[in-house]
């Protein structure tokens, strides 16, 4: 329901107490009729509890529930959408494609490879403002972690929940995450789509620039920041979960793997599709540059419906909830009493 939305919603909870407090009054108010019929023979008992109402005591019941139930509705602050309005946004369709292979862990960037890339990615988002954006992890498989949304907060989410163990499939296939990454795209539209890679550029399916070719045709754009040093080959520590240092990777012949960024592949796959390659440096400028560049492409124009203002409206729950408790307050319990009738019997 968007016309409505609560301030704080974790008061809500509060509400589980209502339920319980009436099971609780069910459970009292028959265990009390049980006592009354085991003494409703006695004509001097029946005289005593001539004035007892069990309807007014069950009405005053619910009307505490009532006035409890609204006070929580109060706490939660509603708030309800007053203004309807068609609002016009511009953006790009960006899928954000995350190398989460073994060699992400070499530390020839610190802390290592896949943290600086995700924090550079996570820095990209923040920037956003109407841009949809979705998540592709890739390694020997691909996958898509979060499909095209303006839920930046979300995106992030699933953002850090990746890590080289969430693809079992070893190696890494780019031209794999291509392609998924080009089916998620509006397939009507030649324009308005971006491909960014943050990868070390290792690539062992070998067919990466035939699937930059086939993309380049349908308008998609692909840039790449290459995540690692290019100039020389750095092992790839292996850790506990725990962060500790337990030695390389090895080969199956004992040989320490080695890894390096290998910028050549993907300078070629951006030149295909008339993107850009950035390398990632410590301090982030590349994603300042990567960020400017995509800011001068032509955009989308969308039309959606929204809620442009949401005004608190927690005063009528209040104002029911005391409504509530002074009706119960009021509300006599029992019928009037007869003492006199009752002396004459004595």
């Amino acid at each position: 329901m968007d016309w409505i939305r609560f301030g704080h919603p974790h008061f809500l909870y509060l509400l589980w107490i209502t339920p319980a407090f009436i099971l609780l009054y069910i459970y009292a108010f028959r265990q009390k009729r049980k006592a009354y019929q085991r003494f409703s023979s006695h004509h001097f008992f029946q005289k005593l509890t001539e004035s007892v109402h069990f309807g007014r005591q069950k009405a005053k019941v619910i009307l505490m529930a009532l006035s409890y139930t609204f006070l929580v509705l109060a706490l939660a602050r509603p708030q309800i959408g007053t203004t309807l309005e068609m609002v016009k946004r511009s953006g790009l369709d960006i899928m954000i494609g995350l190398d989460i292979s073994a060699s992400m862990l070499a530390e020839d960037i610190k802390p290592n490879r896949l943290l600086k890339a995700k924090h550079a990615i996570s820095s990209f988002i923040d920037r956003l403002e109407g841009d949809r954006v979705g998540l592709i992890a890739f390694a020997g498989d691909s996958f898509i972690q979060c499909p095209l949304t303006i839920d930046y907060a979300a995106a992030k989410l699933l953002l850090d929940s990746l890590d080289v163990d969430t693809i079992s499939q070893t190696g890494t296939e780019i031209s794999q995450a291509i392609e998924i990454a080009a089916a998620s795209f509006n397939q009507e539209e030649d324009k308005y789509k971006v491909l960014l890679f943050f990868t070390d550029g290792e690539d062992h399916g070998k067919r990466a620039i035939e699937a930059a070719k086939a993309v380049a045709n349908q308008g998609i754009r692909i840039y790449c920041v290459g995540i690692g040093l290019p100039n020389q080959g750095t092992p790839i520590p292996l850790r506990q979960s725990s962060g500790e240092f337990r030695g390389y990777k090895h080969d199956r012949n004992g040989t320490p793997i080695v890894t390096k960024l290998e910028d050549v592949l993907l300078r070629e796959i951006v030149q295909l599709t008339n993107g850009n390659y950035y390398q990632a440096t410590p301090g982030g400028a590349e994603i300042d540059r990567l960020f400017a560049e995509l800011a001068a492409i032509e955009k989308r124009e969308i039309e959606e419906r929204q809620f442009t203002r949401y005004e608190d409206r927690f005063q009528y729950f209040l104002g029911f909830a005391l409504l509530f408790l002074v009706w119960e307050f009021l509300l006599p319990e029992s019928r009037s009493n007869k003492p006199t009738a009752i002396r004459e019997e004595i």
